[in-house]
């Protein structure tokens, strides 16, 4: 069993004691690329502002995209001052991520903690729960204040105040390797030499025919209306789209515009919309995630109906479900 550590240069609780240096165990996947980032971003936030540490072995199926986790085995936040033998043995931590060796006991150790409380007190796993589940509150710190263990089953967990407080420590911890982060600059670069305003317009498509009945399964002619809404906006100013989708998009589905495309990686895509000047799609972490890594606005559509207003398009700080409103 991993034990929990202090580490240097770590917060202290708000009253200004020592929180207990907990250990926060992200146990279950949360969904895909965006989900995972958003909720392992919360519990960075949380553990700067306490002092604690997390480990997230359900983000190895990631690891190898971030400067950081590509590094560190046990993708954990403060990033370690040396590294494990598992990553300094040639080829030990990807047969781990690969195998997920370290992701299936910790998943068992919380569902088990739920029937068998083996440690008393001391660790405790947080569920999945019906509503978002706000970490900054008092109730929250109090419910947790007698572990030292702390299993995350679940993926309505959120510190927003922390993470606004934090959010260059966490935007720090996620910046990409280099092939990516590259790759993601220079698509907007391309588009920024032919105009002065560059929008990022994610057109899900892939899965969101089914999602929830395909509500938001829009088409290429609702994107176009959303788009002129937006340049009668840019009067005199030249403005492009930057497009990412999970399915093959050209040129001729948005006639009269000027558009770009990515990098053709999730990654890449994500990054690239975070240069953006504003970004817009429907519902999704993905677009959740380019918006709070950025620090650009963005909005959600959700109906055919939806009108664009610039005044409307906010910074998303990772605070609220995607769908729901």
């Amino acid at each position: 069993m991993i034990e929990p550590r202090s580490s240097p240069g770590t917060a202290r609780a708000s009253n200004g004691s020592p929180d207990g240096g907990k250990l926060l165990l992200i146990a279950r996947r949360a969904g895909r690329f965006g989900n995972r980032l958003v909720l392992f971003a919360n519990f960075i936030a949380l553990a700067k502002e306490h002092g604690h540490r997390v480990i997230n072995p359900t983000f190895h199926s990631y690891a190898n995209l971030f400067e950081t986790t590509s590094q560190d085995i046990y993708c954990q936040y403060p990033f370690p001052a040396r590294k494990s033998w598992f990553d300094v043995l040639p080829g030990v931590a990807n047969a781990i991520r690969r195998t997920r060796i370290f992701y299936h006991p910790v998943r068992y150790a919380a569902a088990l903690n739920t029937r068998v409380p083996l440690l008393g007190r001391k660790a405790i796993t947080l569920l999945e729960s019906r509503e978002i589940v706000l970490m900054d509150e008092p109730a929250f710190q109090e419910r947790i204040r007698d572990a030292r263990i702390v299993f995350v089953y679940g993926w309505r967990y959120r510190a927003a105040q922390a993470l606004q407080r934090h959010a260059d420590a966490v935007r720090a911890y996620f910046r990409p390797v280099a092939r990516h982060d590259t790759a993601a600059r220079q698509a907007i670069e391309r588009l920024r030499q032919k105009a002065d305003v560059v929008i990022g317009v994610h057109v899900r498509q892939g899965d969101n025919w089914k999602w929830r009945g395909g509500i938001f399964h829009f088409k290429a002619p609702d994107y176009l209306v959303w788009m002129r809404q937006l340049v009668e906006q840019f009067p005199g100013r030249k403005v492009a789209f930057f497009i990412c989708s999970d399915e093959p998009r050209n040129e001729a589905e948005f006639p009269g515009f000027t558009v770009g495309f990515g990098p053709d990686t999730p990654i890449g895509d994500m990054y690239a919309l975070s240069h953006c000047d504003f970004i817009f799609g429907p519902p999704s972490t993905f677009t959740q995630w380019s918006s709070f890594y950025g620090n650009k606005p963005m909005i959600h559509v959700y109906d055919r109906a939806d009108r664009l207003d610039l005044g409307k398009f906010k910074v998303s700080w990772l605070a609220d479900i995607p769908a729901f409103r």
